[in-house]
This record gives structure tokens, sequence and C-alpha cells, in this order.
């Protein structure tokens, strides 16, 4: 039997939400009209942290594109720095092509610092 008695937090996936629907240029009406609900309830959920059903979380983080590991399991996400972090969001929002143009630069920086350093 799972007996943690942990309510999950919902305020900085509150913030996600805000920050990925401003990005977008979406006001809080037009995503609640996709999700048809009312503004209120987008309200609520990115500045007072209410918890949503499962299926309107869902149609949430899927319209934004909300990655929600970090939200569920912190802890494998503390250990890396905020900056990786960051990098991290934003290498989950790139389409492969995108991610290649990355790889590819991530390889030149490495063999740049290796040809420096004399190894």
């Amino acid at each position: 039997m799972y007996d943690k008695q942990i309510r999950f937090d919902f305020r900085p996936l509150g913030r996600e939400i805000k920050r990925k629907r401003e990005s977008m240029g979406w006001t809080q009406e037009h995503l609640a009209q996709l999700i048809d609900r009312t503004s209120h309830t987008v309200m609520y959920m990115e500045t007072r942290g209410q918890h949503p059903s499962l299926n309107v979380f869902y149609q949430v983080v899927t319209l934004l594109d909300i990655s929600v590991d970090r939200f569920f399991f912190p802890n494998r996400y503390s250990k890396k720095s905020e900056r990786r972090q960051r990098i991290d969001m934003l290498l989950d929002s790139l389409d492969e092509r995108e991610l290649s143009v990355i790889e590819a630069t991530a390889e030149g920086l490495k063999k740049s610092r290796e040809i420096e350093s004399g190894k």
C-alpha cells in the first residue's frame, strides 16, 4: 500500500503554464476556450495552484508542450544546475532537425576544447 501523504504543490507547474501560455501569445481566455473551461479555471491553476482534473491537466500540458517530469520528480532535476535545466527544457521543445544542429554544435565545442587543451 502506498501511504505517502504528500499533497502535490501545483503552484510551480501553474507558473510554467502561465509562462508557456504567454510565450505562445495566448490569453487565459483563449486557453480556457481550447480546454472548454472558464478563464477563472486557468487563472486559478496559474496563480493559486488549483489542481485541475486529470483530463484538463492532460489537455493543458499537451497544448502547451510542457514536460511534467521535473515537477513530479524534482530530485532527478535538482542535481543539475539551473542553466542545464533550462537547456534541457529548451531541448525538449526542438524537433529532430533542430536537435541535429545542437548536437553538431556541442560536438564542435567539445572538439575545440580538446584541441586547445592539447588532447
